[in-house]
């Protein structure tokens, strides 16, 4: 086996060995996320712009795919689209790489049981992994300064003075509980880090203004750690792509210098200064983009200063051209309020947590969408010719809640009537359609020539409430009518018993000529 390792391996170009030789990083049985690795590759540069590739970020997805297909590396994890979005190590080819890693001082782990690592010379690559036996510590007189990625795996390792990395590029503490504010006071003089991640290093509160000094610095990553408020020295990275927060978190003035920005996720509008808000429109390279919309501070309280806040942040929204993806949580008054056009580049739309009444009119507009998740109060028969119109959808999400009618200006629940989704509604390019209706009446049936390029189907309904539309009783939603259907995934909530609905839905599925699965 390993002599058909080693054939594999000198097969590969130089740049894949030295990704392939990254993964020797991540302790045994890790889920490694294709994100990150990407950023590794990049930050370290080991992968670089190439001629017929747009982004470096597209030259790595080509690497990833690559190492997929020659089987070195495990699917673990895909999207609705059947993406690949993490991956793992078969053992032997982690003993391989970890081998072919020490040979060439590729990278120096500390901690692996029953694996003796020396160092050649200067450490390279520097992984610390312990579980929870006695603490870990780097040894002494190991020369560090030209470290160019440092990982912390375990709860168990001493984190070092970070002083000593002058050349460090990747630094990865994620879920390091025991990583705390003082540890990172010197990180001003990591001058050429490019990527840090402190995700779920809840001891840290508070970020030093030294930060500002870290101007490589391309991926800055927050989220569930304790922050709650960035330092205003964080304006000074001008070559941040991705900022990555939690909701409570609050930016300081002066964001449009960061016009390298690309990603900004999850912010609270209303914990932001109206100078802040003022200057978003700004970030003109903006793609990616996450808003919270929930007040945590005013209750059930008309606040006059939010209302104002939430006109400026929803009229810069149509300004930013380049903005491919945008989620909003407690959605209700962004969704009322956006009569506004929302920039036509949109490819992404999720609104959660909203109590709306149906499908605004303005999603119609939206020509390039392709992916769109909406939380409704119920849905008609109109809504569906909105959201059949859109050219290119691939995917579309409706969850339906009829208890979120006490946030609207009804006193009683709407009449529910039957919606038939029909050929003439259109869903040109739907192919999959996720509907949840595990807190409303299941009102939906598919008529002749539905939704032609549907293959997977989700719906989820409480019997309960769905049995009076019914003449029968069979919950016939016309699967039958979904031409290209091969995949059913049904979820029956309720107290009844359920065996005759699940038995309904897989004649169903057993009576269409593409036998789809059903779970």
């Amino acid at each position: 086996m390993m002599k058909i390792l080693s054939l594999s391996y000198f097969e590969l170009p130089a740049h894949l060995k030295s990704c392939l030789l990254c993964l020797s990083i991540f302790p045994e049985d890790s889920i490694i996320k294709k994100k990150v690795l990407i950023h590794r590759w990049i930050a370290e540069r080991i992968i670089h712009t190439e001629a017929g590739y747009s982004t470096t970020h597209e030259l790595g997805e080509r690497c990833f795919n690559e190492l997929i297909n020659r089987s070195l590396i495990q699917p673990a994890m895909t999207d609705k689209f059947d993406r690949v979005k993490s991956c793992r190590l078969h053992d032997t080819i982690l003993d391989f790489i970890i081998s072919k890693s020490i040979e060439e001082n590729f990278v120096t782990l500390v901690g692996v049981l029953s694996l003796t690592v020396g160092t050649q010379g200067k450490v390279r690559r520097l992984s610390l992994q312990a579980g929870k036996q006695k603490e870990l510590i780097v040894p002494e007189g190991w020369v560090l300064s030209h470290v160019r990625s440092l990982d912390v795996f375990g709860e168990s390792v001493k984190i070092p003075s970070i002083d000593k990395f002058r050349h460090l590029r990747f630094l990865d503490f994620e879920y390091c509980d025991q990583l705390e504010n003082h540890h990172l006071e010197n990180i001003g003089m990591l001058f050429q880090l490019r990527y840090l991640s402190l995700l779920g290093a809840k001891k840290v509160n508070k970020l030093p203004e030294q930060i500002g000094l870290l101007l490589c610095l391309q991926i800055l990553n927050l989220r569930f750690t304790s922050v709650c408020e960035l330092p205003a020295s964080i304006v000074n990275l001008k070559r941040l792509v991705h900022l990555l927060v939690t909701q409570n978190v609050t930016l300081p003035c002066g964001i449009s210098k960061l016009q390298a920005l690309e990603k900004l996720r999850l912010f609270s509008v209303y914990s932001q200064s109206f100078n802040f808000l003022r200057e978003f429109e700004q970030l003109q390279s903006l793609k990616v983009l996450a808003l919270d919309f929930e007040d945590y501070n005013c209750a059930n309280r008309v606040n006059v200063e939010n209302v104002s806040k939430k006109a400026i942040i929803v009229a810069s929204l149509k300004n930013l051209g380049n903005l491919l993806s945008l989620t909003v949580w407690d959605g209700p008054e962004f969704v009322r309020q956006s009569l506004c056009p929302m920039p036509l580049s949109l490819q992404k739309l999720e609104v959660l947590r909203s109590s709306v009444l149906h499908v605004p009119n303005w999603v119609g507009s939206l020509v390039n969408l392709q992916e769109l998740r909406l939380d409704l109060v119920g849905v008609e028969q109109k809504d569906f010719y909105i959201l059949g119109g859109l050219p290119v959808l691939r995917c579309l999400t409706l969850k339906i809640d009829v208890r979120e009618i006490r946030n609207t200006s009804l006193t009683e629940e709407p009449e529910v009537k039957r919606v038939i989704v029909c050929g003439e509604v259109g869903f040109p390019c739907l192919r999959i359609f996720n509907y949840d209706s595990q807190h409303a009446v299941m009102n939906l049936t598919f008529a002749a020539g539905a939704m032609p390029k549907v293959d997977d189907l989700q719906i989820e309904f409480d019997p309960e409430e769905t049995e009076f539309l019914g003449t029968s009783g069979d919950f016939d939603l016309g699967i039958e009518n979904l031409p290209s259907l091969l995949k059913i995934r049904c979820v029956v909530h309720g107290y009844v018993d359920s065996s005759r609905v699940e038995t309904a839905i897989r004649e169903a599925a057993n009576a269409h000529p593409n036998r789809p699965t059903l779970n």
